[in-house]
């Protein structure tokens, strides 16, 4: 997940930002792109550059917070009706198009911290992108996001440097559409990038939520993502982890 405020370097001896237990967390979104060609599914996933303020060292999915571009992005195809209508559930005031914007948050974030593009080459280059999609125009590629299904939702806990709302897409792999290289290095972002299996993936140095969300997804999969499953919800209440669903 992009941490703004922070950018790839080593760990300074310095003063650390205080966590905060009134910090807002900040709408984001991240996409996990899963391979299932073979019998054993595989999500792609990278590891976070030690020198980051926020859940450094760790491997996760791509994604981050929601930029203005985000908003205006062209798209071909829409979030399936579920979708958007669990996307604005316990959301007071949802802005307008929240799950449009959520959903291109994850794909942008995922070009950028991965180099792939995830969308279609059908329809020619998207026109007049917005910041921060000059990529897709280059590469012809119009993000999809129809391709895309909506998996959960977890926030931050209260007391950390960093606080997102965020909500997990899945997308097929074959839904990439372009891939453009050298995303991750030892000064960017992700300085590792792999493909693991479910259990292999329990095994690596997750954050909490992130081994959460892995069982979450691997149940999506089994029911080979029907709309009529649960799409959980983690938060801390009152000092306790729960599970609700939206």
């Amino acid at each position: 997940m992009t941490d703004p405020a922070s950018t790839a370097r080593p760990p300074s001896s310095g003063p650390k930002p205080k966590p905060s237990a009134a910090l807002r967390p900040r709408d984001a979104a991240t996409l996990i792109v899963l391979d299932r060609r073979a019998r054993a599914a595989k999500v792609l996933m990278g590891r976070r550059n030690a020198g980051l303020a926020f859940m450094p060292g760790k491997f996760v999915f791509p994604g981050g917070r929601i930029e203005p571009g985000d908003k205006r992005m062209p798209v071909a195809g829409a979030l399936p009706d579920y979708a958007e209508a669990a996307l604005t559930r316990q959301v007071t005031r949802p802005p307008h198009h929240l799950g449009r914007a959520l959903a291109l948050a994850a794909i942008r974030e995922t070009f950028e911290e991965t180099g792939l593009l995830v969308g279609t080459r059908e329809y020619g280059p998207p026109e007049d992108v917005p910041a921060g999609w000059e990529a897709f125009a280059t590469h012809g590629v119009l993000p999809d996001l129809e391709a895309l299904h909506f998996v959960a939702r977890a926030i931050t806990p209260p007391k950390r440097v960093r606080r997102f709302d965020t909500r997990f897409f899945t997308v097929d792999r074959r839904a990439v559409a372009a891939e453009e290289p050298g995303r991750v290095s030892d000064t960017s972002e992700f300085t590792e990038l792999a493909w693991f299996t479910f259990a292999a993936a329990r095994k690596l140095d997750l954050p909490t939520i992130t081994g959460m969300i892995l069982d979450e997804l691997e149940a999506q999969v089994a029911v080979d993502f029907a709309p009529y499953r649960q799409i959980p919800f983690h938060a801390e209440r009152h000092g306790r982890r729960e599970r609700t669903v939206l």
